[in-house]
C-alpha cells in the first residue's frame, strides 16, 4: 500500500514550488522543533509568501490534532484527541520520578484484532492513522514544552499493521524534525511476522515488545484471534532471526489474567519456550503485566503476590523477567484501557 505523503514533504514541495531556497524548509523545522512555534503565522523567520501558503495548506496550526479530553493521575495523562474527519484516539504521558518523561501513542484508531483482554480490541477498526497523526501526538505534547524522552506505540492499534507506521518512524528518527535515537522508541506487537522482519532490517535499533500471554498454540488462539494467521512457533523462530540481526534485547509482555495463564504449567511452559533456543536466548525478557480491569473485559486481577511468585520460578529457571510497573490504570490509561470512553 502506497503511503500518504507527510506534511514534511509536502512543506518540502511548497518550498520548491515557490522557488525557495533550501535553507527555507530547515527553517521553518528548526522554528517548530527548536522554538516550538505551533502557529505557521508566528514563523516571523519565514517569507510571509511562504507562511500564507502553509496556511493555505495545513491551516494555522503545525499539528493536526484537536485536543478534546484528558484525565490525570499522579504519574499519568491521558489526552482524548479528535481527528480532522471527527474519529478520535488516545495517547498517554507517563512521568517518572526521575524527571524522565515516556509517552504511549496510538497507530490506529480503534483495533480489529480482538485480543480478549484488551479493551482497544472491543471498539473494532475504523482506520489507520497517517504518519502525521502519528507523530502529531507527540508534537502536541512537545508544544507543551514536555521533553520527549521516550515513545512507545503501545496506545490504540497493532502498529505493524498499519504501513504508515515506516513513515512515522522516518519521522521521529529525522535528524531535522524530532531527531529521536532509534532506541527511544519502542514498538508493541501481537505478532505480525512480515511487520517485524521490516523493521529488523530497516529500523533495527527501535526496541520491540512481542504480546506472549500464553505459551500454548491453542489457548493464545483463544485469547488472542492473529495466533491463527501467525502461529506462536513461527513468531518466535522470527524474532530469534531478529536478536541474532540486531543483537538487541526482546520483550516479551505477558498479561496475567487469574485463573487462565497464571498456573504453574504456565510458567514451565513459558521457560520450555525460552530455554534451549541458542545462544542469544538470553536476550529475551520477560515483562509480567497486571490484569487492568475494564468495563469492556471479564478478566480478573491477579494478586501481587501470585505474580511475584511466577517471577519468581521464571528467574529460578534461569530465564529474565520482571513485574511491569504500572500508571495510570486509575483513569483508564495503563496497558489494554484505551478504547475512548469519553467519545462524545
Amino acid at each position: 500500500m502506497k503511503q500518504t505523503k507527510t506534511k514534511y514533504e509536502k512543506i518540502k514541495q511548497i518550498v520548491s514550488d515557490l522557488n525557495l531556497p533550501n535553507y527555507r524548509y530547515i527553517q521553518l523545522a528548526k522554528a517548530i522543533f527548536r522554538q516550538r512555534i505551533d502557529d505557521f503565522d508566528d514563523m516571523a523567520m519565514l517569507p510571509k509568501v511562504l507562511r500564507i501558503a502553509l496556511t493555505n495548506e495545513f491551516g494555522n496550526n503545525v499539528s493536526s490534532l484537536i485536543p478534546v479530553f484528558s484525565q490525570h493521575s499522579k504519574q499519568a495523562e491521558k489526552l482524548l484527541f479528535e481527528l480532522t474527519d471527527g474519529k478520535r484516539i488516545e495517547a498517554v504521558r507517563l512521568q517518572y520520578k526521575q524527571g524522565w518523561e515516556s509517552f504511549c501513542i496510538s497507530s490506529q484508531c480503534g483495533c480489529g484484532f480482538g485480543c480478549r483482554f484488551c479493551a482497544t480490541g472491543s471498539t473494532g477498526f475504523k482506520r489507520n492513522l497517517t504518519a502525521d497523526e502519528i507523530t502529531d501526538q507527540l508534537l502536541y505534547f512537545y508544544f507543551y514544552r514536555h521533553s520527549l524522552n521516550s515513545v512507545s506505540f503501545m496506545g490504540m492499534g497493532e502498529a505493524f499493521a498499519n504501513p504508515e507506521l515506516f513513515g512515522a518512524l522516518k519521522i521521529l528518527t529525522d535528524q531535522n524534525l524530532f531527531g529521536l535515537s532509534q532506541r527511544r522508541i519502542t514498538i508493541s506487537t501481537i505478532g505480525v511476522i512480515p511487520g517485524i522482519q521490516k523493521l529488523t532490517k530497516e529500523f533495527p535499533q527501535v526496541n520491540l515488545i512481542f504480546s506472549l500471554h500464553s505459551p500454548f498454540e491453542s489457548q493464545r488462539s483463544d485469547l488472542m484471534p492473529i495466533n491463527e494467521r501467525f502461529p506462536l512457533h513461527e513468531v518466535m523462530k522470527t524474532l530469534d532471526e531478529h536478536i541474532i540481526h540486531t543483537g538487541r534485547r526482546v520483550f516479551l509482555a505477558y498479561i496475567m489474567l487469574e485463573g487462565i495463564n497464571d498456573s504453574k504449567e504456565h510458567a514451565k511452559a513459558v521457560i520450555g519456550l525460552l530455554k534451549n533456543r541458542g545462544s542469544w536466548e538470553y536476550l529475551y525478557h520477560i515483562d509480567l503485566i497486571p490484569y487492568n480491569s475494564t468495563n469492556k473485559t471479564t478478566f480478573k486481577f491477579q494478586p501481587s503476590s501470585a505474580i511475584n511468585q511466577f517471577c519468581s520460578t521464571l528467574k529460578e529457571a534461569g530465564v529474565s523477567a520482571t513485574v511491569r510497573t504500572q500508571f495510570g490504570s486509575e483513569i483508564g490509561a495503563a496497558c489494554g484501557q484505551l478504547y475512548c470512553e469519553n467519545e462524545l
